[in-house]
């Protein structure tokens, strides 16, 4: 296990990794200065009706290709609104939806799905032992033979996000990914791994990180997130690595 220390000084270094890899351009959104999001969140709920279809009305998707979003930071969807904006991908449903939201009716929405109440946990994957525990050990531990970090380091070992998100809005751009879809996990890990989101500062972290994972990781670990009950995790978690800022959904 490792203690909060430590996963301070891992995601401290993966954004110096961020900077290395984006300093050869600034034609990219940075968002490792993120500032604290303000928006209208009544407003965001008139406007989310038209998001419903495919992330249901309380915010958890009912279409394990499309991701839960209530309770997910604000910071964070504003930020993958920015970058589905620029990014204009033809084959995603999403890039017609964003194309006539300004910046205002963005930041409404991130601050109403935010406010929802979040899952405890998605619905449970059909997966054997060995893959549940395969997908553990790279979410906790990582694999340093081949230069996977543990996903715990930037994302909480709740899966809950960066430990410390609760004390700067700059860690709510590192989204929570407890109780999420493991087939919507799967095609970001594999999108990531193919340089398909580049556009963002967050998204050319993730690049080299996915890069370090083939198609068994990607199953194991996507189905063990989807699977496995972060709220009894974050309860259950050992001196080493609990944080009282690493909260469970209630």
């Amino acid at each position: 296990m490792i203690g909060i220390r430590r996963l301070s000084l891992v995601a401290l270094g993966l954004l110096a990794l961020s900077s290395a890899w984006t300093c050869a351009t600034s034609d990219f959104i940075d968002l490792r200065d993120t500032q604290a999001l303000e928006g209208n969140a009544e407003a965001g709920k008139e406007r989310a009706a038209a998001c419903m279809a495919c992330h249901g009305p309380a915010g958890i998707s009912p279409v394990p290709l499309f991701p839960n979003l209530a309770g997910q930071h604000a910071e964070y969807m504003y930020g993958r609104l920015l970058q589905i904006k620029r990014e204009a991908r033809a084959e995603s449903p999403m890039t017609a939806m964003v194309a006539d939201l300004d910046d205002t009716a963005m930041r409404d929405l991130s601050v109403w799905f935010a406010s929802l109440a979040a899952p405890a946990t998605a619905p449970a994957a059909q997966t054997s032992g060995d893959t549940d525990e395969s997908g553990r050990r790279l979410y906790m531990e990582g694999d340093s033979a081949r230069g996977v970090p543990p996903c715990q380091g930037c994302h909480g070992a709740a899966g809950q996000g960066y430990p410390l998100a609760a004390a700067s809005p700059r860690w709510r751009v590192i989204p929570k990914l407890g109780a999420q879809h493991a087939q919507y996990l799967a095609q970001r890990l594999s999108d990531y791994r193919d340089g398909k989101h580049m556009e963002a500062s967050s998204a050319r972290l993730m690049t080299p990180i996915a890069a370090t994972l083939d198609d068994t990781d990607i199953a194991a670990l996507t189905q063990w997130m989807a699977s496995a009950d972060f709220q009894n995790m974050c309860l259950t978690q050992s001196p080493e690595t609990s944080n009282s800022e690493e909260s469970c959904p209630d």
